[in-house]
């Protein structure tokens, strides 16, 4: 799909150049320095997810989607806390998917869709003329509903994938597939056949195999679009227990429709209705003590 030519979003100040993440976002100027010789006499690269590190915080101001004239998402001001883990709960057709989509800047992709509002990444506004698109895409993961691994590719070349086109040479290439691995938790499962094919994995390995191809690129932030919702239990519970793990080096979005699922793995939730924000908080005050009416019918069933 080819991009709306014009993005129709608010563009704010340039961050300043100093700022190490406006530098990685700003459009490309200078070949970047060779990366420094692998440790080789390491036994195995760390898992990143084991990685403490601080996350960045994404904020939308007065966010407006439309698809033509339709408009998706109204007016949304929302923040997602560095480190933490948001869910986006509502009916389906509520602007959940929309509202994710516009924050690594995917819903440009679709013809005749616009984004009115602005997204920052900590203070860097994601949608001025000087960010580099693909630099927003690489600092902002995204895994999909259902599990889309490249059909033509092996199970490595399938997280390799992003690396090779970041420049990674090969001497760290093997490295950083094994700490993506690792990172999503499926390492132990395929270590002794990733020259297969990634299709022929389970669909809860395969949704796994999408995380790490996101993680091996090192992001800042992972959306996550409805990731358990094809899985069966004990897939979706290695996924829900990888997210625990992942929050503590990058901030991280999850949409769903599974009330259970945002109680368990959500730090603060975000109930949205009709594009509109209802109501956000810490997730045990969502759904015991909900300020709104509309979203205590929603959490307990009364509709939606």
């Amino acid at each position: 799909m080819t991009p709306d030519a014009s993005p129709h979003i608010t563009a704010g100040a340039s961050p300043p150049a100093a700022d190490i993440k406006a530098e990685k976002m700003l459009q490309p100027s200078q070949p970047q320095q060779p990366a420094p010789p692998p440790d080789t006499t390491a036994s195995a690269p760390p898992s990143a997810a084991s990685i403490v590190k601080q996350g960045p915080q994404v904020r939308l101001q007065a966010l407006r989607a439309f698809y033509g004239s339709a408009e998706q998402v109204k007016g949304v001001d929302l923040e997602f806390p560095a480190n933490k883990v948001t869910a986006i709960i509502g009916p389906s057709g509520c602007g959940k998917s929309t509202m994710v989509r516009c924050i690594n800047r995917m819903h440009e992709e679709i013809p005749g869709a616009r984004a009115e509002g602005k997204v920052l990444l900590d203070d860097i506004d994601l949608y001025d003329s000087s960010v580099d698109v693909i630099a927003v895409r690489r600092a902002i993961g995204m895994v999909f509903q259902k599990p889309n691994p490249f059909p033509t590719m092996s199970i490595y070349d399938n997280v390799a994938s992003g690396l090779r086109l970041s420049g990674i040479g090969r001497g760290e290439l093997r490295g950083k597939v094994e700490s993506a691995l690792r990172s999503a938790g499926l390492w132990e499962e395929v270590a002794d056949r990733l020259s297969e094919p990634g299709m022929g994995l389970s669909g809860g390995q395969q949704q796994r195999l999408c995380i790490a191809r996101s993680l091996a690129v090192d992001p800042e932030v992972l959306l996550m679009d409805e990731p358990c919702s094809a899985l069966d239990p004990i897939a979706t519970l290695k996924i829900e227990e990888l997210i625990a793990t992942l929050k503590q080096r990058v901030t991280i979005v999850i949409v769903t429709h599974n009330m259970q699922q945002a109680a368990r793995v959500a730090d603060r939730t975000a109930f949205m209705l009709s594009g509109e924000m209802v109501e956000v908080g810490p997730t045990q005050e969502i759904f015991t003590t909900p300020n709104d009416p509309r979203t205590e019918e929603y959490v307990t069933g009364k509709f939606g």
